[in-house]
Formats: structure tokens, C-alpha cells, sequence
């Protein structure tokens, strides 16, 4: 099969279910332009899978921002530097249940079933080659180049979006599909912002110029997956040394996510009390995620790395063009440093947010834990309700807040592995769609409800004019 013959087979499914019937709202109005009744912002697989779930609710008025160009969308393309996804390649994630809209078909249609066979791991840039086949057959609604700036509160229940350049966009709900950074920032240790400048250091997640470090001695900060991708991506761009530092004594060797999702964990994570969540969180934080076998190996294998364990950074000093590092193993001079440093995440730090964050509950303002289990990260996460939208934390503050939905790493507490996690996209995009689907109707209740009560077309026209009924 080919993909031109793939797609067809796609367009047929969709014919069969019936995929693309007219819609059941009203369309809302304004003087001040049109008013979509859900904006997507995030273009990535989170946003593209939440725009097929509208669609196939017979939501179309819809529209889907991303601040990249067309096509690059996401860390795939980007920043993100593994060989692999480290996910299974049988997990399943924005498909709908269509098989035909799985990686798998995809990637046999263009391979066959032996290719699929031969893989372990989804490649990381074709996983980016099914998102733009997806976006292309679907014909999702997106908008690139359109970076968010702020989210305004109008009247009749309206959001108001200003994008970046000064146009507007109008939208009775708003999804932020925003991914792992979505709902607050990469961490920067405040020790490297007030030491290094900042030509001598990136993080993970920017964009790195590998080209004019080639030969160079790199630092690379974290003992997680993505430190030994950057390791080994280093390695490959011609990188003369990479050396990962991590405060562990030992490397983490188990990956909390195999068995979340071997047992079931996943979908129902939603349904445990506040204080197990709270509890499994703290864990899953404390566990780290640790590299992959095939990329540890292939840094280990690479002519120029060194790993360092229990060597957290004590102190960093830039002087020159140098870097010396200071670990409790004594000190190191480096050209360039790379921090695999993760994140936070806080409503605050949003700044699109800026008009609400204040209003957001926390989970600190739900749940008193233990003092032996608090922890700051897990309470700055925002306490989500079911369908991934905001609560507030003063009840008379959640008509402010009603209509905008956090469909990003902001979830994780709250909804565990979901939206910023291809593990649990499977489950969540459903529960989001339901969600955002059934504050559009009770929105417009009253006129629905009115209108079905003075509903009185016929359909039944056994007693015409011509009929025969029997004395």
C-alpha cells in the first residue's frame, strides 16, 4: 500500500462514521469580529488531537494557533535531541480509536508490516513526519506564526486573545495545549543565570548551535533522559567532550511510567482521592525518569563522555571563555554548559495568564500533606477539575475562569500522565473534548432546551391527503 492509498482508506473511514455533519451550536456574535467557539493554542500533538475530537463532535467553528512555523510544531523538529521516542511503539495516542489513523498504519503503509516489525521505537523525526500527515489529512484548522501574548475576560462570556503584533482573536473557550512547558517555565538554576553569561550556557530545551561547539569541552547539568540525549547528540555534532554531572550516586533505573501504564493506572488516575494523588506525585517526582538503554549505550559508546555521578555543582564561576565547575570531586573548566535542569510549573509564571493566575486554585489551597511528604513543585501545580479546566479558589471567582482549559503538563497532579504525555493522550483527549463539548451546551441550554420544546416538524406523514384508514 502507498500512502496515496492510505489517505483514501483514512477519508473513507471518516465517510463511514459520518465525520464532518453540521453543527449543533448557534454561532455566537460581536461587533468586534467573528467569535470562534474554541481556540487551540499549541499546534503540537495536543492540540492537533483536541482539534479531530472537536471536529468529530460536530464542533467545527474552531481554531488552532501555534507560534512556530508550519511543520514545526512541538519539541520533535526542535529541541528535542533522542534517536527514539521512549515510549512503546504499540501505545496509541490521538487516533480516536480509527485505526487507520494510528503511527502504525502509517508507517506501514510506506514500509509494509515487516517495517514495522523491524522498529523498536518510534524515530523521533518520523513520529513529526505522522503529526504533519495527520494536521494534512485531517485538514485540521491551524494558524502558525500566531504567538499568544495575553487572554482577556470580556463580556456575554468571551475570551479575548492578543497575539503578538496586535490582532485579536475572539473564542467562547479557550484550550491551552501549550506541552510540557505550557504551564510555567524551564528551570534555570539561579546559580548559572548569575554567574555564566548567557552565550556560554542553554537549556535543553533551546535551540543549541552544536556547529560552533565542535571540539569544544561541554558540561552537561541533570541526571535525567534528556541529559544523555543531549550527550550523545553532542557526541554525533562533533562535541570533542561531554560530561554529564549527576548529584545521585547511582543513575535511577526504574521508569515509574512502565508501570503506570501496564496496570491500568493511567485511565483511572483521575478517580483516586486528592491525598493518594498527592502521595503517587511526590514518588513519581522524587523517581526521576531515567535514559533509555539504547541512548545510555550509545553515549557510553561516543569518544568523549564521561559521566560523573555525585557531583552536584557547588559552584560555577566564568571567567574568560572558560567555565570552572566546582563539584564536591574537585573542579573542572569547561567551554559551554548544558542544563537538563526540567521544569516548574505555576500558573504566575504564565504570562498570558497574568489576568487569572491569582484566581487559580493550587494544589496547596486543596490538600494539607504530611510535613515529611509536602513538596513545593507538586503544590504550585494548579487543582484542575475533571476535564482539565480551571478551578478558582474563592468559588465566586470561577465565573472568570470558566471556559479556559489547561491541556499541558499544568494536568499532571490533578489527571496524572495526560495531556503532555503520549502515555495517557489515549484517555485524554476524550475526557477534554467531553468537557469542553458540554459547557458549549450548557452555555446555550436555555435556547436549546426552548427549542426543543417548540419543536413540531413532521416526519411522519401516514395520514396524507391520499391515506386509507380502516372503519
Amino acid at each position: 500500500m502507498s500512502l496515496e492509498l492510505h489517505n483514501a482508506r483514512v477519508r473513507h473511514d471518516l465517510q463511514c462514521l459520518n465525520y464532518g455533519g453540521p453543527d449543533w451550536l448557534q454561532p455566537a456574535r460581536h461587533p468586534d469580529g467573528h467569535v470562534y467557539d474554541v481556540v487551540i493554542v499549541g499546534g503540537g500533538q495536543s492540540g492537533l488531537g483536541a482539534a479531530f475530537g472537536l471536529l468529530r463532535e460536530r464542533v467545527s467553528n474552531i481554531l488552532v494557533i501555534d507560534e512556530n512555523p508550519a511543520g514545526f510544531e512541538g519539541p520533535w523538529d526542535t529541541y528535542a535531541r533522542m534517536v527514539t521516542l521512549r515510549t512503546p511503539k504499540q501505545l496509541t495516542a490521538i487516533d480516536f480509536g480509527m485505526p487507520a489513523l494510528t503511527f502504525r498504519a502509517f508507517w506501514e503503509a510506506m514500509h509494509g508490516s515487516e517495517g514495522w516489525d523491524a522498529i523498536d521505537k518510534i524515530p523521533r523525526r518520523d513520529w513529526m513526519s505522522y503529526l504533519r500527515w495527520y494536521r494534512e489529512v485531517l485538514d485540521l484548522p491551524v494558524r502558525n506564526d500566531a504567538r499568544l501574548d495575553l487572554i482577556e475576560r470580556m463580556d456575554a462570556g468571551l475570551f479575548r486573545l492578543r497575539l503578538t503584533g496586535g490582532e485579536t482573536l475572539l473564542s467562547r473557550k479557550v484550550v491551552l495545549a501549550t506541552g510540557i512547558q505550557g504551564g510555567g517555565q524551564w528551570h534555570t538554576p539561579a546559580m548559572i543565570v548569575d554567574a555564566v553569561p548567557k552565550s556560554h550556557y542553554a537549556h535543553t530545551s533551546e535551540m543549541i548551535d552544536f556547529a560552533a561547539l565542535q571540539g569544544k569541552k561541554v558540561a552537561i547539568l541533570g541526571g535525567g533522559a534528556s541529559a544523555f540525549d543531549n550527550a550523545q547528540y553532542a557526541l554525533g555534532a562533533g562535541v570533542g567532550e561531554a560530561h554529564v554531572f549527576v548529584r545521585r550516586e547511582v543513575l535511577p533505573t526504574v521508569n515509574p511510567i512502565r508501570f503506570m501504564e501496564a496496570s491500568g493506572l493511567i485511565p483511572r488516575f483521575p478517580a483516586l482521592p486528592d491525598h493518594v494523588k498527592y502521595r503517587m506525585m511526590v514518588s513519581f517526582f522524587d523517581r526521576n525518569q531515567p535514559p533509555t538503554n539504547d541512548t545510555f549505550q550509545r553515549a557510553l559508546a561516543s569518544p568523549g563522555f564521561e559521566l560523573h555521578l555525585g557531583s552536584p555543582w557547588l559552584d560555577v564561576r566564568a571567567s574568560g571563555d572558560r567555565v570552572t565547575i566546582t563539584t564536591p570531586k574537585g573542579q573542572q573548566d569547561f567551554d559551554y554548559l548544558i542544563l537538563s535542569t526540567g521544569l516548574v510549573t505555576d500558573p504566575e509564571l504564565r504570562p498570558e495568564l497574568r489576568h487569572f493566575a491569582g484566581k487559580i486554585a493550587r494544589w496547596s489551597d486543596r490538600i494539607s500533606a504530611p510535613a515529611s511528604e509536602r513538596n513545593a513543585l507538586v503544590d504550585d501545580h494548579p487543582y484542575l477539575g475533571p476535564a482539565f479546566q480551571f478551578l478558582a479558589k474563592n468559588p465566586l471567582d470561577q465565573g472568570a475562569l470558566d471556559g479556559l482549559f489547561a491541556f499541558n503538563y499544568s494536568g499532571l497532579i490533578s489527571l496524572g500522565l495526560s495531556a503532555s504525555a503520549l502515555s495517557g493522550l489515549k484517555q485524554a483527549l476524550p475526557r477534554l473534548v467531553a468537557g469542553v463539548c458540554d459547557q458549549l451546551f450548557l452555555d446555550r441550554q436555555d435556547e436549546i432546551v426552548s427549542a426543543y420544546l417548540a419543536y413540531d416538524e413532521p416526519e411522519f406523514n401516514g395520514f396524507g391527503q391520499d391515506a386509507q384508514v380502516a372503519a
